[in-house]
């Protein structure tokens, strides 16, 4: 597959599972598991249309858009992402219905005049998932770059600290994308692990690295559902997301998985459907799930624009 087809993949495979947990976000678990997701809905929580993907896709795509101009540029991202958050750009129907904490307030002190690299939360207190569900393009950008990976992660740290500036978000922005370009080179559950090992070796002097023990020790599939939590928080988002991708065996069965858990289920969803694209590729994700949504075409032309073969 084209490394193009496979950003694709990723973009797409998060924006299917973002748009399978919308309507079920905040439910409980079991709630979930007396009338589980099985396939898209309708309305629910925010009472949107079928195939209505979050601020996890909004802000990715606030994002994305600025890559297709072949730089990253912290700046405009931070414009699109107030284009999305006061003008309702970037959403699929043309209403802003779902807004994180930490995303919102950044983005107000952008609005307000700080700086894009001053703006973001950096307080313990300030590490929900709002970045991790959006650093995707940015890890697909420079996925084939050449430059050295210590750079490579700064730009990493410094795009989710554009929300969430705390050490612990952007350290779990950084084993997401050591993962995720695992997965890339060699689509096997096994990259997975190595991804691992990647990050363990790059963050083997960070204090921080120690929230993602149960991560790093290589033994996470082994928990059982009610040892895994699918709260907001970014530690439990990575953990759930990768525990869903370990333990399932299609695209389909990790996305369900996923939103299935309950609370945030749309990120959760998101993450675990974007790293699920990567393993299974585009072909995996269901025709009626992509076919359901919303400006999928619009999608895939931003893909084409952003990411070259």
């Amino acid at each position: 597959m084209s490394f193009q087809g496979k950003a694709k993949s990723v973009i797409v495979g998060h924006a299917v599972a973002d748009a399978l947990g919308v309507p079920v976000e905040f439910m409980s678990r079991e709630e979930l598991k007396k009338n589980p997701v099985k396939n898209m809905r309708e309305f629910g929580t925010h009472k949107v249309p079928k195939g209505s993907w979050s601020d996890d896709t909004s802000m990715a795509l606030c994002t994305l858009d600025v890559l297709t101009s072949g730089s990253i540029d912290y700046e405009k991202i931070m414009d699109n992402f107030c284009k999305w958050c006061y003008e309702n750009e970037y959403t699929p129907t043309g209403i802003n219905f779902d807004i994180g904490i930490g995303c919102s307030q950044a983005i107000g002190n952008y609005k307000r005049g700080k700086s894009y690299s001053e703006c973001g939360l950096s307080d313990e207190y300030s590490n929900g998932n709002g970045s991790l569900m959006r650093i995707h393009p940015v890890t697909l950008y420079l996925a084939n770059s050449c430059m050295p990976i210590k750079e490579k992660i700064e730009i990493i740290h410094n795009v989710s600290a554009l929300t969430h500036a705390h050490k612990r978000s952007m350290i779990g922005c950084g084993i997401y994308s050591f993962i995720l370009w695992k997965l890339l080179k060699n689509p096997q559950k096994e990259s997975i692990y190595r991804g691992i090992e990647k990050a363990k070796e790059y963050y083997c002097s960070e204090s921080e690295l120690k929230h993602y023990e149960r991560i790093l020790n290589g033994k996470l599939e082994k928990l059982t559902e009610n040892e895994i939590s699918s709260s907001g928080y970014v530690v439990h988002s990575l953990e759930a997301s990768l525990w869903c991708l370990l333990t399932t065996s299609s695209y389909e069965e990790c996305a369900l998985k996923a939103v299935n858990l309950g609370s945030d289920t749309d990120t959760v969803g998101a993450i675990a459907g974007g790293l699920a694209g990567a393993l299974y590729g585009y072909d995996s994700i269901p025709s009626d799930w992509k076919d359901s949504l919303i400006k999928l075409k619009w999608i895939e032309e931003l893909c084409q624009s952003a990411y070259k073969d």
